[in-house]
């Protein structure tokens, strides 16, 4: 053998080695596993089935993040775990904290990406509610949004959606005395477009062998996905869900959401239709209001014709600015006179008045930063 070709082969040795070595030390993530496959795994080592069900609840009930949590396993079997699995579990990366007590918390995930939660408490009401993100960044380009001046880089899986409002409910119970009441999920991303892992952690979410919230409680969020609205409908879902509406006309959500040419609002209210014949589950539109823009008496009465097909509630939100973006919020003196149009109308109406505007709360902002 030639000189050359011996270093060809000693490079292309090494290559196969070194990959060989890299399949063997890539651990699989244990909550990416059924019940029945751990259960499965037990029984070829010859430990009690029981076990399994112990390590589910140390996941799902208990958000372990870590094999040596597991304290009613016995030593050898969480060495066992640590040597051929992981829990790729998000971390806490930078927290944020408002005079008004909104906290938004930035968390980095097993391969680096950095993705959001929000906690929003109303002390006076008991209700505390996290917004969680679905997607680190997003691909829908909406103009007025941090998140989408971001490229998609994935989805979320259901366990890192889930890990979200285990960390943010303990946020809640140190800072307030108090866990979660509500979940929305209205931070980075489309939930839609992670429809199977948005759904699979909301089945861990509200499952009784999980943390057991009331999928009432839960409110998933779309900018407008009319085929995948069919779907959660056809799919029985128990959740609430909202449109992020920010106009009434197609003529004005065409130049705020690009979404919208390819799901107009007769074919989204056709959907939503029929997801609330189907469910009758809660409907919310969003409206952020933005001055000169979508906050006008003509508006009022456009969004009016909006809601007369299936009981909604408008949520009217002040819009918190995002840097590089030219639209401004509305006055509180417009958004109240909009609000009494609507009402005037039969509509029910919230106005909800912005959170956390001495922090980065718009979403998308903090991760944005990096």
């Amino acid at each position: 053998m030639n000189d050359e070709l011996c270093v060809t082969f000693i490079v292309f040795s090494f290559m196969a080695h070194s990959n060989a070595m890299t399949a063997i030390l890539i651990k699989k993530d244990i909550r990416q596993l059924t019940i029945s496959e751990i259960e499965g795994i037990f029984t070829e080592q010859g430990e009690a089935k029981f076990r399994a069900k112990q390590v589910w609840e140390w996941l799902w009930k208990k958000g372990a993040h870590s094999f040596d949590e597991m304290t009613n396993l016995s030593k050898s079997l969480r060495q066992f775990l640590d040597e051929n699995f992981t829990i790729n579990a998000i971390t806490e990366d930078k927290v944020q904290r408002s005079l008004d007590g909104t906290i938004k918390s930035r968390f980095r995930l097993h391969d680096g990406h950095l993705i959001e939660s929000v906690l929003i408490p109303v002390p006076d009401e008991k209700r505390f509610t996290v917004c969680v993100s679905s997607q680190v960044g997003c691909s829908l380009t909406c103009k007025f949004c941090a998140t989408g001046q971001m490229k998609r880089v994935r989805n979320l899986d259901a366990a890192e959606i889930y890990d979200q409002v285990v960390l943010v409910n303990r946020q809640s119970e140190e800072t307030f005395g108090h866990p979660l009441t509500n979940i929305v999920y209205m931070g980075m991303g489309e939930p839609l477009l992670a429809y199977s892992n948005v759904l699979g952690s909301i089945e861990r979410i509200t499952a009784e062998d999980g943390l057991n919230m009331s999928p009432k409680r839960i409110t998933v969020s779309t900018a407008g996905i009319a085929k995948m609205i069919g779907k959660l409908a056809d799919d029985k879902v128990k959740f609430n869900l909202a449109l992020s509406l920010h106009a009434a006309t197609d003529e004005k959500r065409n130049e705020i959401m690009p979404i919208n040419e390819q799901n107009n609002l007769p074919v989204l209210m056709d959907a939503i239709a029929y997801f609330y014949r189907k469910t009758r589950n809660r409907i919310s539109f969003e409206y952020i209001a933005f001055q000169n823009f979508n906050d006008s008496v003509e508006d009022a009465r456009q969004l009016v014709k909006l809601c007369t097909r299936f009981p909604v509630r408008v949520n009217i939100i002040e819009y918190n600015p995002v840097e590089g973006v030219t639209f401004h919020k509305s006055s509180e003196d417009q958004i109240d006179r909009f609000a009494q149009y609507l009402r005037d109308h039969d509509v029910m109406v919230t106005v909800r008045r912005s959170r956390g505007k001495d922090i980065d709360a718009a979403c998308g902002q903090l991760a944005n930063k990096e």
